[in-house]
C-alpha cells in the first residue's frame, strides 16, 4: 500500500504521455467526425425548422387566399341573387304592364263592339220607327180622320213600339 502513496515519476510521465496521445488520437480520429456529425445534424435541424416555418407561412397564405376567395364568392353569390331578384322584379313589372295593356285593349275592343252594336240597333230601331210611322200614317189615311180612330192608331203604334223595344 505504500507504493500507491509514493508515486513513481516514470509512471506518471508515461501516464501523461499516454493520455496526451489518446487525446490527440481522439481529436484526429473521433473529434473531427463527431463535430462534423453534430454540425450536420444541427444544420439539418435548422433547415427542417426553416422548411417547416416556410410551409406554415405558405399554408397561412393559402388559408388567407381561400378566405378571400370564399368571401368573394359569397359576395358574388349575394350580388347574383340581388341581380336575379331585380331582373325578376323588372320582368314581373313588364308582364304586369303587358297584361294591363292587353286587358285595356280587350276592354277598348269590347267598348267599340258594344258601341257599334248600339249604333246598329239604334239605326234598326229608327228604321223600324220610320216603317211603323209610315204604316201608321197609311192606316190613318185609309180610315176616316176622327179623333177616336187617330187615338186608337197611335196607341197601337206606341204599344207595338214598346213591345219591340222590350224584345
Amino acid at each position: 500500500m505504500g507504493d500507491i502513496l509514493n508515486p513513481d515519476v516514470g509512471l506518471a510521465i508515461f501516464t501523461i504521455i499516454s493520455f496526451l496521445i489518446l487525446v490527440v488520437l481522439l481529436r484526429v480520429v473521433a473529434w473531427g467526425p463527431l463535430l462534423a456529425a453534430i454540425d450536420a445534424r444541427e444544420r439539418g435541424l435548422r433547415d427542417e425548422r426553416e422548411r417547416a416555418e416556410k410551409a406554415r407561412e405558405e399554408s397561412e397564405k393559402i388559408q388567407q387566399d381561400l378566405e378571400k376567395r370564399l368571401t368573394g364568392a359569397a359576395e358574388e353569390a349575394k350580388d347574383l341573387i340581388a341581380q336575379a331578384t331585380k331582373d325578376a322584379e323588372v320582368l314581373r313589372q313588364k308582364l304586369k304592364g303587358d297584361a294591363e295593356g292587353e286587358a285595356k285593349d280587350l276592354v277598348d275592343k269590347a267598348r267599340v263592339q258594344l258601341n257599334d252594336e248600339k249604333n246598329k240597333l239604334v239605326g234598326e230601331l229608327r228604321q223600324e220607327v220610320v216603317t211603323l210611322s209610315v204604316s201608321a200614317a197609311e192606316r190613318l189615311m185609309k180610315k176616316s180622320i176622327d179623333d177616336a180612330v187617330q187615338k186608337t192608331v197611335l196607341d197601337d203604334f206606341f204599344s207595338q213600339l214598346e213591345k219591340e223595344k222590350a224584345a
